[in-house]
């Protein structure tokens, strides 16, 4: 295989991701509110306590959630729960690392994997932090501010 056909299949995915849920913390240990559209900028989502930099925005994928529930036996999870900001579908995001990813008219990079919050354990329970180990989401950059809004389409940006 040449090394063209590779980068080339890594440009490429089955479909579009979407935004399902966006949440804010106005502080750290605040609880986690759910909105419906949200401003981006440099610094992270308008309302949310996050920190400016490779850690502005905290992603996390949909398909994801059942993995963690199953490990933490629970039934299910709420978003709410794992404390994270954005909650993706439909598209790898562990594909876009050190990439952009487009979601309405913000785009982001992808920077690394978003380690498991300490608070998980109480969250979730006993083995909670270890549950979430490997499925904690991404931390991203802002590279582009603007609004984002439930539904937006979520697609890989230049790379």
């Amino acid at each position: 295989m040449s090394l063209s056909s590779l980068a080339e299949m890594m440009r490429r995915h089955a479909q579009a991701g979407r935004l399902d849920w966006i949440g804010l913390r106005a502080e750290r240990r605040s609880d986690v509110q759910s909105v419906k559209m949200c401003d981006v900028t440099d610094a992270g989502l308008s309302g949310d306590h996050g920190r400016p930099g490779k850690r502005a925005v905290t992603l996390i994928q949909a398909e994801h959630l059942p993995v963690i529930a199953a490990l933490a036996a629970r039934d299910s999870l709420d978003p709410t729960d794992l404390r994270r900001n954005l909650l993706i579908s439909g598209i790898n995001l562990a594909a876009l690392r050190k990439g952009e990813v487009r979601i309405g008219e913000v785009v982001l990079t992808i920077e690394g994997p978003c380690p498991p919050c300490s608070r998980m354990e109480e969250t979730l329970g006993h083995g909670g932090y270890n549950a979430m180990r490997g499925h904690g989401g991404w931390y991203a950059s802002v590279t582009v501010g603007g609004t984002i809004r439930l539904g937006d389409p979520v697609t890989p940006g230049e790379r």
